[in-house]
């Protein structure tokens, strides 16, 4: 049976869930979910849109196979599995920097090891050859490792899939070093392993990605697509930014502009919007309202600015979402899939 519904899914827990759902409710994207243990919601503000909860992995499987729409995952589960049989013509990446659940897959010894660069890992890989050993390398990624090893050189090894902590495996023998995710660190310092100085195999964060099928063929779902993107790169470009409006005497707008133009930090998105004030219904008295947009970090110089040129009753406030042209990202989205005139 064909489907007709729309379907998004999040992570079911931990950093990439909640990081996704602030993000979402961030855009104006409230998810609504009536028992935190269901495993379905809905989002009303985009046409009642299935949000389901998933695990990280099973999303971009998910996603792939088009029992599902659009999901949120990490990309560092994204690329283990495109590595794996060419499964990448079936997902489109929507963003790849959402800005939450940064993390890198790193090689990394024990703190004892005599190995601290991939060059002397690819030795100590052919010195255990020598003696009719192989390197065991612990990893939930094989696809990625062995990618980036053979990249490199080294031979030969042995990945040994692990799904539970790696972080063990070296101390109590079933692997000499790990392939493993890090974050701050932490974890890797309290098991006493260090990573390579060149072992950096893959920087992750959160990302969005749709099925190809679905996108293509369906336009209500690339409607869905074209305003998740629109809402999500609007916010970010009002992240930090101010509107800033201020009434200043003036004969014109030309001359309060003039006024304006030697001053740095009031220059706004592509200029100032000036307009006329009529106090209480009267004439205009020859007072205009300024209205601009500055950055956090240029917030006071830019009142100060204002005022140097006669502001008053200058206000400030915070903006959710600057919308500007059509975001480049959905420009490269119509391109992927043929609609790009």
């Amino acid at each position: 049976m064909t489907r007709t519904d729309i379907r998004l899914a999040l992570p079911s827990k931990g950093i990439l869930q909640q990081g996704a759902i602030e993000l979402l409710e961030a855009c104006g994207m409230k998810i609504h979910r009536s028992n935190p243990r269901q495993y379905e919601a809905r989002i009303p503000a985009l046409g009642g849109i299935t949000v389901m909860f998933q695990r990280p992995s099973d999303i971009v499987v998910s996603v792939r196979q088009g029992s599902i729409d659009f999901g949120i995952t990490g990309l560092d589960m994204l690329k283990e599995q495109e590595s794996d049989n060419g499964n990448a013509q079936a997902t489109l990446m929507l963003h790849d920097e959402l800005g939450f659940g940064p993390c890198s897959l790193n090689l990394a010894v024990p703190e004892a090891s005599h190995v601290s660069s991939v060059p002397e890992m690819g030795r100590w890989a052919a010195e255990l050859a020598s003696e009719g050993l192989v390197l065991r390398i612990a990893t939930k990624f094989p696809n990625l490792t062995s990618q980036f090893l053979d990249q490199q050189g080294v031979t030969p090894y042995k990945l040994i899939k692990v799904e539970g902590t790696l972080e063990i495996a070296p101390a109590i023998g079933y692997a000499d070093m790990i392939s493993d995710l890090v974050s701050s660190g932490i974890t890797l310092r309290d098991n006493h392993l260090t990573p390579l100085k060149d072992g950096l195999i893959l920087r992750s964060q959160a990302c969005l990605i749709a099925n190809r099928e679905a996108v293509t063929s369906r336009p209500e779902v690339l409607a869905i697509a074209r305003q998740l993107l629109e809402f999500i790169e609007a916010n970010f470009r009002a992240e930090g930014s101010y509107l800033v409006i201020a009434n200043v005497r003036g004969n014109s707008p030309e001359e309060i502009t003039a006024k304006m133009a030697p001053l740095p930090h009031i220059g706004g998105l592509q200029g100032p919007t000036i307009s006329p004030v009529y106090p209480h219904g009267q004439t205009n008295g020859g007072w205009f309202a300024v209205n601009i947009v500055s950055r956090k970090a240029d917030l006071f110089q830019s009142i100060a600015e204002l005022r140097s040129i006669g502001g008053s009753g200058v206000i400030v406030a915070p903006l959710t979402y600057i919308f500007e042209e059509e975001p480049a990202r959905y420009q490269t989205l119509l391109a992927a899939i043929g609609r790009l005139d």
